[in-house]
């Protein structure tokens, strides 16, 4: 069957909805809400008898693989499932706003949809994080379950309507790796002034490992490395890491990491905008944010094993497991870490005792099945 009649069917049932009520049902927007003049700044969304145009700002560089092509696709899938009648523009970081300031611009209706990652706006909440990945945390699968079955979703929309956003995850790049270093990590000694790009609580364990976490975008780490000013970086996995080229100046790559286990993505709605919609439509977008999830967790699995082996078979990348020492002691600082944030005010606590119990609830099976069948699997294959 075509792509667009695909699409076109999953938006005939999504329309047959309307009388759903749970995909009826609004949140309350907060009563003190006033959106800020920022709106007129881009100008309002275009809108005819029959179409209506939208504007979505990223945090992701144009058209880079995987990160920047997501929003595309959603953009796409949204505008055949609604047969054009909802028509989102796509703008790259930089483009109508920074990559950081997308959250904003959202909140207050100057653009009306966002592409990123809910980490970023720990500074504002710091429960975001839950929603995107914590150190030793969900995998994409659990993930999935957490927000559909946990009662992750309901969580994850009480925060974010504090803010006038309505959230749903449109992406995830699978387990990322544990980084690039210049030098051999053999022990815990070897953390001791290492300086690390990596962001949020990730660079919250480095430093309590005696390193030195620095924030950078993506564009500059590589001439960061280059000059000497971090001896290591993380960054996705090799798909996205071989694009920028870390292999030729910091050659040991160790994985699996331990920060990012299942990275999910964002589309954010400004919520005044997304309870205009008709219910038929909420169920179209919710629809299309449900296949960008898994397209690209597919799509991850695909091309990081395809720049795995090129790393591999041309650049003579071989990937290194952290030492059982280093592992230990990440483990009891991660929990440490992500328990002080889970604990730090009373929502943080409620979305940090679901997250962790459905996290817990959810190693009683996938230990014993996704962890011990690849475990058996390499074992049976390697003979």
């Amino acid at each position: 069957m075509k792509r667009r009649h695909v699409l076109t069917a999953v938006a005939a049932l999504a329309s047959g909805a309307t009388t759903v009520a749970v995909l009826g049902n609004k949140k309350q927007k907060n009563a003190g809400h006033k959106p800020s003049g920022a709106k007129s700044a881009l100008g309002a969304p275009a809108l005819s008898k029959n179409r209506r145009q939208l504007r979505l700002v990223t945090s992701w560089p144009k058209d880079f693989p995987g990160l920047g092509v997501m929003p595309n696709r959603l953009s796409d899938y949204i505008k055949t499932m609604t047969d054009g009648r909802i028509d989102i523009k796509v703008y790259a970081a930089g483009e109508l706003v920074g990559a950081t300031e997308v959250f904003d611009s959202v909140s207050t209706g100057a653009a009306d949809m966002y592409h990123s990652a809910e980490y970023y706006w720990q500074g504002k909440a710091k429960a975001f994080s839950f929603f995107t990945a914590v150190p030793l945390g969900l995998t994409a699968t659990e993930m999935i379950g957490w927000m559909e079955f946990g009662g992750g979703q309901q969580l994850w929309d009480e925060l974010s309507a504090k803010f006038n956003i309505k959230g749903f995850h449109a992406g995830n790049t699978g387990h990322q790796m544990g980084g690039w270093f210049k030098k051999e990590i053999n022990s815990l000694e070897d953390f001791k002034g290492l300086k690390m790009r990596m962001p949020g609580m990730g660079g919250e364990v480095i430093r309590r490992l005696g390193g030195a976490a620095v924030k950078l975008s993506g564009g500059e780490i590589y001439q960061a490395l280059q000059s000497g000013a971090i001896d290591a970086t993380e960054w996705v996995g090799p798909w996205n890491d071989y694009a920028f080229g870390f292999y030729r100046e910091a050659p040991y790559y160790y994985g699996p990491g331990f920060h990012e286990p299942g990275p999910a993505l964002s589309l954010g709605i400004n919520l005044d905008v997304w309870e205009s919609f008709s219910a038929s439509d909420q169920a179209i977008i919710n629809a299309a944010c449900h296949k960008a999830n898994d397209i690209s967790i597919g799509e991850y699995t695909h091309e990081n094993a395809k720049a795995l082996i090129t790393l591999k078979e041309k650049h003579n990348i071989e990937p290194r497991l952290f030492p059982k020492d280093v592992w230990d002691k990440i483990g009891k600082i991660s929990h440490e870490v992500v328990a002080e944030i889970g604990n730090s005010d009373p929502q943080s606590k409620r979305i940090y005792d679901s997250y962790v119990k459905a996290r817990d609830s959810y190693r009683t099976w996938t230990e014993i099945s996704d962890g011990r069948y690849i475990t058996a699997r390499q074992a049976a294959l390697s003979e």
